[in-house]
């Protein structure tokens, strides 16, 4: 069996049992100390061609990019979903993802037969699911969701650095990196960072900035992530 024949291998079987829409999701942003959690659902056409084979985290950037805008002319549907920092901080970050992912769900044009996620349990979809452990380098389906995620979320946080650049959110896109960390501590916890996190908390700066430089509900803030969203496909 070949790699191409690998990677569309659950996808085949389930939909030569009758699922017609199949949806691929994944995320990106679980380990980052700012921004939000950003989830992706790709529904693919039966009998497509793969086109992808490795994790998004191991392709080069530009690669991604063009995958990104490759997945979104092949697939039946792409949904995006989001949570923000506030929302992360208030349920955790394991609700928090599984929130956005069933907002990605949600934003696909097909209701889904089936399912299948990196490892994460989503309870609406009960038996209807299939939890892959790396599912995005075993799943044509993850792995576009994998790759959408990752270019949306890097997209939201390189236009975030331009409404807080002290904290060259562009290079590190909120991770914890020894830059970011030194960073956070010489300027303070800034709207985006999530306070729940334990080198959040550790921060000695408290003081919330009071400019309106970014929304302040999570209402506002999920349209600014949407509206990102569309900025990027369109190639703005």
């Amino acid at each position: 069996m070949d790699d191409k024949e690998k990677i569309i291998l659950f996808e085949s079987e389930l939909w030569r049992s009758g699922k017609k829409w199949v949806a691929g999701i994944d995320e990106a942003g679980r380990g980052p100390l700012a921004g939000p959690v950003v989830a992706a659902a790709v529904v693919f056409p039966s009998g497509i061609t793969p086109f992808i084979f490795k994790d998004s985290k191991k392709i080069s950037e530009k690669r991604r990019k063009s995958l990104f805008f490759e997945i979104f002319e092949k697939a039946v549907s792409v949904g995006v979903g989001f949570a923000d920092s506030i929302e992360i901080d208030e349920i955790n970050i394991l609700n928090a993802t599984k929130l956005a992912m069933l907002r990605a769900i949600k934003a696909l044009s097909v209701k889904p037969d089936f399912i299948i996620t990196d490892a994460v349990f989503l309870l609406p979809f009960g038996d209807n699911q299939l939890n892959l452990v790396k599912g995005d380098e075993k799943s044509l389906s993850c792995a576009a969701a994998s790759i959408v995620a990752k270019v949306t979320r890097d997209y939201i946080m390189e236009s975030i650095h331009g409404i807080f650049p002290e904290y060259n959110f562009k290079k590190h896109k909120g991770y914890p990196t020894r830059e970011h960390i030194a960073l956070l501590e010489r300027n303070g916890v800034s709207p985006v960072h999530r306070r729940s996190f334990g080198r959040v908390r550790e921060c000695k700066c408290w003081k919330r900035r009071r400019e309106s430089r970014f929304p302040i509900s999570v209402e506002e803030r999920l349209l600014y992530f949407k509206e990102k969203l569309q900025d990027l496909l369109r190639g703005d």
